[in-house]
């Protein structure tokens, strides 16, 4: 299925142009095909979806020089920025992670069995469990943390300071939007 965000041919409007990229390329071909239909979604959502498919090769490769999946690393991340004592209730934490509590099981499940994380009785109710983070696993989230960003700062190496700092506000300001009318969206479903 041809999407838009993926696929070059070689079919008029493919020619390279200097400082063009893989959008501005679909653009122009379905600027042809569709000549009607504003695309500009594509050059800011289309931008975001192919960064993502570019880096994630690399953010998971480091993820498993460290043993983890991106989704291990993500609970025992989680975990690691919540503070001392590294401890979250799996409600808290599948609600950070946005997924299943099925799915957090799961991945709590092979840390656990890896002594990256412990499952303890919570002090105030003892029928409550708690997440612990391991001191293994506070110094692996660390480690690949801190390679994780070495390696995603590369990525940014065509932007100068004041430019990365422009496209943060800009993406902030448009991810705060869509959140927002998300957020609405799904009050207006609850009345």
């Amino acid at each position: 299925m041809m999407n838009g965000t993926e696929g070059d041919g070689d079919r008029p409007g493919d020619e390279d142009r200097s400082g063009d990229d893989h959008v501005d390329r679909l653009r122009r071909q379905w600027a042809l095909e569709l000549p009607d239909l504003d695309t500009e979604p594509m050059a800011i959502l289309g931008r975001a979806f192919r960064l993502s498919n570019l880096v994630r090769p690399s953010i998971e490769a480091t993820f498993a020089d460290f043993g983890l999946d991106r989704g291990e690393f993500d609970v025992i991340a989680t975990l690691r920025r919540s503070g001392a004592p590294y401890r979250l209730t799996p409600t808290d934490m599948y609600s950070a992670l946005m997924i299943s509590s099925g799915g957090l099981t799961h991945r709590l499940d092979r840390l656990e069995k890896a002594g990256l994380i412990r499952r303890e009785k919570s002090l105030r109710d003892g029928r409550s469990v708690l997440v612990a983070l391991s001191e293994a696993g506070a110094a692996l989230a660390e480690k690949a943390f801190r390679t994780d960003m070495a390696s995603e700062a590369s990525f940014l190496q065509a932007l100068d300071g004041k430019e990365r700092e422009a496209l943060a506000a800009l993406l902030r300001k448009l991810i705060a939007g869509i959140e927002n009318e998300q957020a609405r969206g799904e009050d207006e479903k609850a009345d």
